[in-house]
């Protein structure tokens, strides 16, 4: 009997993903992050703690960096929601190719809601500070602690966006 009124919370959702329309069939009150990943099949949205506290589900909502993992997929109707896979349409952003250039990543799991993260900043902050950099990043967890390649590696995006 629950499968059934779980079945009839369902509806078709269209969502911009990536800035393409995707009609998924789910619960509104179901995290944005399993829409991603099992609806969608964006993958790179990683789940790490499932109470928004890693940042590893991070993906950005008009532009600024959320938590998919406790974000209700009704949330983000309406709205443009980038995951990891949509931040390089055309090359590497420059983001990635700063985390490619210095090798950032150890284990890798936490580094696309890191790089989500460092490329919201960079579009608020072009040249950010170390202490800009420590404060947004501040939620992303690194298991590896990787930090100092992290921020080595922003303000690199940084030089590289300017150069462009």
């Amino acid at each position: 009997m629950s499968k059934n009124i779980a079945e009839s919370d369902k509806s078709i959702i269209t969502l911009k993903i990536n800035g393409e329309d995707k009609k998924v069939n789910a619960a509104k009150d179901t995290p944005l992050l399993w829409v991603l990943r099992d609806h969608l099949g964006l993958n790179g949205t990683k789940f790490g703690c499932g109470m928004a506290l890693c940042g590893a589900c991070t993906v950005q909502l008009n532009g600024v960096p959320i938590r998919s993992c406790i974000t209700p997929v009704s949330a983000v109707i309406n709205q443009e929601v980038l995951t990891i896979e949509g931040l390089a349409q055309k090359g590497l952003h420059p983001v990635q190719q700063a985390w490619q250039d210095l090798d950032v990543p150890q284990c890798g799991y936490c580094q696309s809601g890191q790089i989500m993260t460092a490329a919201a900043l960079l579009s608020q902050k072009p040249q950010p500070t170390d202490a800009d950099i420590d404060a947004a990043m501040s939620g992303n967890i690194c298991r590896c602690g990787t930090y100092q390649r992290i921020r080595t590696a922003i303000h690199r995006a940084s030089k590289l966006t300017r150069d462009k």
